[in-house]
């Protein structure tokens, strides 16, 4: 199957369960076929547990597909927990480890903020390296092995803000936002979330996990011009001079910024980046990254109006 195509494939599928937000799923798709990490940060309801779930039930790898885990996290979690531990076995009279929910395809952390920084420091490594480190032993997910977690925003009453560290390592921000009036009404009629929880809803594989390792190979092969990666380049700089942020974006988010740009242009049918795909990402790339000096300001308009300044500059070279 194409490249192109899988990620078609992906989203039309995931369109039968996710009314209404093809835009969303776009990025979303985008970010997975980058090899990123995504942040979901929306009020409750909207299905962004549904989203996990439909993804992992798209993706066809013989008989168990892929892996999904779900992690509910909550202020008596505890690191091993996620990661997995070192056990004795008394039989044998060695230990043995016994892995956690992390050591899956795909990994819904769910309510992230809601557990410690002790605890969603565990996810660390793994986010970033593709490894778990327990004792003298390490120990690796299946591939491919991408982390969606989910917060709720509205509350502060027994949450705790992620540490920038692992704010760092999300390739993206992403928001469902309410569905419109007839995605609203198709919600009612079928409940896609319910059908997709008991199987009912007939969602079938759509693609092979060679067919996605092969879409993500293309996706890191995708043309991008020297012009494009200086203005990307450039973006993330000024995020670091600007008066309306006292943190700006570090290099890994530049890297972001230029993955997920090429995963864009092949979602959206082309085999090179173009300004309009560096302008669609920025905001989602960068945002949860900075830190606003004006706790009432928009970082969202801050890096668009940054975004736009640098690819006006190029349209007038």
């Amino acid at each position: 199957m194409k490249a192109e195509k899988v990620a078609e494939a992906l989203i039309n599928g995931a369109e039968r369960v996710i009314k209404g937000k093809r835009a969303f799923l776009e990025l979303l798709v985008a970010a997975i076929l980058a090899g990123g990490h995504v942040l979901i940060e929306d009020n409750p309801g909207l299905g962004k547990t549904t989203v996990a779930k439909t993804l992992a039930r798209l993706v066809g790898g013989g008989k168990k597909g892929l892996v999904f885990k779900r992690i509910q996290f909550t202020p008596d979690l505890l690191p091993y927990d996620i990661t997995g531990v070192d056990v004795f076995d008394p039989k044998s009279r060695s230990f043995r480890f016994m892995p956690g929910p992390v050591l899956a395809n795909i990994v819904l952390a769910d309510e992230i903020n809601r557990t410690t920084p002790k605890v969603q420091s565990a996810l660390l490594e793994v986010m970033a390296e593709g490894q778990v480190t327990i004792g003298q032993k390490t120990h690796r997910p299946p591939d491919p092995f991408f982390v969606i977690a989910t917060e709720n925003p509205i509350e502060s009453e027994g949450t705790f803000p992620l540490p920038v560290a692992q704010l760092d390592r999300f390739m993206m921000r992403l928001s469902l936002g309410y569905p419109d009036r007839d995605a609203e009404l198709a919600i009612l009629e079928e409940n896609p979330g319910r059908a997709v929880q008991d199987g009912s809803c007939g969602l079938e594989p759509v693609i092979r996990i060679a067919d996605f390792l092969a879409a993500r190979r293309a996706a890191s092969e995708v043309f991008c011009h020297r012009t494009l990666m200086e203005a990307a380049a450039d973006i993330v700089r000024d995020t670091r001079i600007h008066r309306g942020f006292i943190l700006g974006a570090s290099p890994r988010a530049g890297l972001h910024l230029l993955d997920a740009s090429r995963a864009l242009a092949l979602v959206r049918g082309r085999a090179y980046v173009t300004d309009g795909d560096l302008a669609a990402l920025a905001a989602p790339v960068l945002a949860h990254r900075l830190k606003l000096r004006d706790p009432r300001a928009q970082g969202d308009r801050l890096i668009r109006e940054i975004c736009l300044a640098r690819i006006d500059g190029i349209k007038t070279a």
